[in-house]
């Protein structure tokens, strides 16, 4: 076993090497890797990304990168294609094969189908000098001079270069396609990256009740709204325009003065012109306001209108903060 410092010397020895591995493949981006792009972009029909081993781990990744920012795209596994997965291949789609040699036996076998149905071949791979490459309509080099393995035969070097090359076909294409926030949202609905896109505090207060009471209201009659309404906080209208707020804090600060509690109304306890937002706001925006304000609660109104309450649990339950 070895020792912390050992381990420590190990990890950043596998990280450097990767770097530079990555580093080098600066000088294989060329006119070829443009053709590539432009094929993409103009194809009628969808990319099919494919490899055998680690290199499927990575198509398959590369899959859902470029299915998230546009480029409708499937994964085929290489040695699944050539038993009956090959029919997923339609006449208008290109065809990205991934693999270190290019030399496989799966590879060997799967070229020629992928020909012989007239699809265009990109060839991601570390050798131009292998079977996968010569016969391929493009070819993208992810060669790397050895594995962070010190063995040099666990994919290390060689995967890191293959996504990495995914990645920039896919920032690529995003750009190409001026693929913009509200594009991306469209294909994240589910998870708190999309709700920060396309979240809005119209799409919440709506689930919340609405506290309100009158600049006249008794203590107990503002109690009762707060505790009923299970905001903790009431607005407070005059004649329906919202003048302003009452928290529970204000009423534990309240109950600590020496105050006939018997008289006392809304009026006397309120916080004029309160925090706001208006209900076409992004959610995101109400939580980065509640966090500069160090508040729990903003109202929210419609042009002059109150209508509802966004709570600090409400964004925590969305997964924005």
């Amino acid at each position: 076993m070895k020792n912390s410092q050992e381990i420590k010397a190990i990890a950043i020895e596998t990280l450097e090497i990767e770097r530079d591995s990555i580093h080098n493949l600066i000088s294989t981006i060329d006119e070829e890797f443009s053709n590539v792009v432009e094929a993409i972009y103009h194809s009628n029909g969808r990319l099919v990304v494919s490899g055998i081993g680690k290199s499927a781990i990575i198509a398959q990744k590369i899959v859902a990168t470029l299915n998230s920012t546009g480029t409708p795209s499937l994964f085929m596994h290489a040695a699944d294609a050539i038993h009956g997965d090959l029919g997923m291949v339609q006449s208008d789609d290109l065809v990205i094969l991934i693999s270190k040699s290019g030399n496989t036996p799966e590879v060997k076998v799967l070229v020629p189908l992928i020909k012989a149905l007239g699809n265009k071949l990109i060839a991601l791979t570390g050798s131009f000098d292998s079977f996968l490459a010569q016969q391929a309509d493009y070819k993208l080099s992810c060669a790397v001079d050895q594995e962070a393995c010190p063995n040099n035969l666990a994919p290390t070097n060689s995967t890191t270069a293959q996504m990495v090359m995914g990645d920039a076909l896919a920032v690529c294409l995003i750009k190409c396609r001026d693929f913009g926030s509200k594009d991306f949202a469209k294909y994240h609905p589910g998870g708190a990256l999309g709700k920060k896109l396309y979240l809005r505090v119209s799409d919440l207060y709506e689930q919340n009740e609405k506290p309100q009471v009158g600049l006249k209201a008794s203590l107990k009659e503002v109690i009762i709204e707060i505790s009923s309404k299970r905001l903790g906080v009431t607005a407070v209208v005059d004649n329906e325009r919202l003048v302003g707020i009452i928290t529970d804090g204000d009423l534990r600060r309240m109950l600590s003065r020496e105050v006939d509690l018997q008289k006392l109304t809304a009026e006397d306890i309120y916080t004029k012109n309160p925090k706001t937002l208006e209900d076409g706001a992004m959610a995101i925006e109400a939580a980065a306001r509640m966090k500069e304000l160090n508040i729990s609660q903003l109202l929210i109104t419609k042009g002059n209108q109150y209508v509802g309450v966004v709570h600090f649990h409400d964004l925590l339950k969305e997964g924005l903060i």
